[in-house]
């Protein structure tokens, strides 16, 4: 398996290549020269494997044993779960009749992010340990430096990923005031010397830009040997496509059906995935591509639906609230204009459904695809906006659904869930807002659901503790309820006196790329 680039001009990447490098030299995203196909009988074949069985038997579809052996890989899946507090890594809970959601927070900083970050982290250690073998003289050592941007998860775990590595330095951009009190507390009070957090006046669109920027400097790149943690790193879609497939089995388990019969055929099972930087719900693709009898997936958004809207018209546009800037929500992992994977997904459509079949030789697809997807960001950069037109808009439908959720909704949705009318049939559960923006939309595009015929599975992406003031917000207004009192019903020890812990952060007044470098290179010399 190699890797290739959206923009069509980087190819023939090796697995390893891709990950360190993070984002093609071209500006483009890394993807599988093909996505390959689950076995025949994956059906049974996977149906009891434990998390990290069926980790390893869906990433070796994309890792070449010639980089990483097989018993290697079992090692890296092993150590980087080895920090989950549930035994099933990612459990799935049902809520009510029809609808289960995928806890994916179970990991060392509570949030999604986790499932792809540990392992991210112990790629990069495994890959340096290998360049670096029998070099005892440090300064001919080959070192990264990891630079991410974080709406607020990712920062987090990035940094419990690749906190204390050998030859690893990370720096944290994240948008001040914009991240929630204790994701922020989760960043900066981790003392390892090799982590560095920067707190960036501006938005996280904003970070995001510096990013790619950085990226895309190339001296500054092969100064400090850049390396990316964000979702445009292949290896973390790659690791999150793993438990699309755990989930869809532990339901099969839950329901007791036997995966491939006839009951299980006409279960229709669908993802609500609520969506900012695209790559979560983007995992889901790959798996359905991958043969998993996905029946769709629903896109998820909060008031910064660019996605939503390009599922209604095929017009990608920026849409700012009126002072121009992202909107501020009480889901704000999810507050960004511009959803970088969403890149990769466009690569596939525009291969489908953009490039002329009846000019450009088979040959020549992928090249005329890359082709289109760069005029289109060309275009979202220059003028804010690009139209993919009908044929694209519908080879996305054939896949995805897409709804938006107001901050009214998702709260709605919390109270309804922590005090439902009737607890005997329905178990209180509570939710994150995040998680309430999935379960919303699902209820809404599939109302009919129910464990015989159609079924909803919603991913919630952190912890409700990580967003307590959203929470609190939601049950202000619910009778009997004392907050401080029923939080301590779902609050975690690892959070006792993290907001009053000692921080470590650089401030900079203002998104710009010279003052992102000036304290990169500050920092790395001292």
């Amino acid at each position: 398996m190699h890797y290739k680039s959206t923009r069509g001009q980087a190819t023939n990447y090796t697995f390893e290549q891709a990950v360190l490098a993070g984002l093609s030299p071209d500006g483009g995203l890394f993807i599988p020269d093909h996505i390959p196909k689950a076995p025949a009988d994956f059906l049974t074949k996977w149906a009891d494997l434990s998390f990290q069985e069926l980790a390893l038997e869906v990433l070796s579809l994309y890792i070449d044993p010639s980089e990483i052996p097989r018993d290697d890989l079992r090692q890296l899946i092993d150590r980087s779960y080895s920090t989950f507090r549930h035994p099933e890594i990612t459990p799935i809970h049902k809520v009510k009749n029809g609808l289960y959601i995928l806890e994916l927070f179970h990991g060392p900083t509570f949030a999604f992010k986790d499932v792809a970050l540990q392992f991210v982290g112990n790629l990069f250690e495994y890959f340096l340990q290998r360049k670096n073998k029998g070099i005892a003289n440090e300064a001919d050592r080959h070192k990264i430096t990891v630079v991410g941007a974080t709406s607020g998860d990712t920062g987090s775990a990035a940094i419990y990923g690749l906190r204390n590595k050998k030859d690893v330095s990370v720096f944290i951009l994240f948008p001040t005031g914009r991240v929630s009190p204790i994701q922020e507390a989760q960043m900066t009070t981790v003392q390892d010397k090799n982590v560095h957090c920067i707190s960036v006046g501006g938005t996280f669109d904003d970070c995001q830009a510096i990013l790619k920027d950085l990226f895309a400097n190339e001296d500054f790149m092969s100064k400090y040997n850049l390396g990316a943690v964000n979702s445009i790193n292949w290896a973390r879609i790659l690791a999150q496509t793993v438990y699309y497939f755990y989930s869809y089995f532990a339901l099969l388990r839950q329901l007791k059906l036997q995966p491939g019969s006839k009951e299980a055929q006409q279960l229709r099972v669908h993802y609500s995935v609520p969506t900012g930087n695209f790559g979560d719900i983007l995992a889901g693709f790959y798996a359905t591509e991958m043969g998993l009898p996905t029946t769709r997936l629903l896109i998820a958004t909060n008031a910064n639906d660019i996605l939503y809207r390009f599922f209604v018209t095929g017009v990608y546009e920026k849409a700012l609230d009126v002072e121009g800037n992202v909107h501020a929500t009480l889901s704000p992992a999810m507050d960004i204009v511009v959803s970088s994977n969403f890149e990769r997904l466009l690569w596939y459509l525009a291969r489908e459904a953009a490039v002329d079949a009846q000019t450009v030789p088979e040959q020549d697809r992928d090249r005329k695809a890359g082709e289109i997807v760069e005029q289109w960001m060309l275009d979202l950069k220059k003028h804010g906006r690009f139209d993919a037109g009908p044929k694209v808009l519908a080879a996305a439908k054939r896949v995805f659904d897409a709804a938006n959720v107001s901050d009214e909704q998702t709260c709605a949705t919390i109270r309804a869930y922590s005090h439902p009318a009737n607890p005997a049939s329905q178990p209180a559960y509570v939710m994150d807002p995040h998680t309430a923006v999935g379960v919303t939309a699902g209820e809404r595009m599939h109302p009919e659901m129910d464990d015989k015929t159609n079924v909803v599975i919603s991913l919630s992406t952190a912890h409700p503790a990580k967003f307590s003031e959203a929470v609190e917000l939601a049950l202000k207004e619910q009778p009997g309820v004392v907050f401080d009192e029923f939080f301590k019903t779902v609050l975690p020890k690892e959070f006792d006196g993290l907001l009053e812990a000692e921080r470590r952060v650089t401030v900079i007044p203002r998104a710009e790329e010279a003052l992102v470098i000036e304290v990169i290179a500050r920092e790395l010399q001292q």
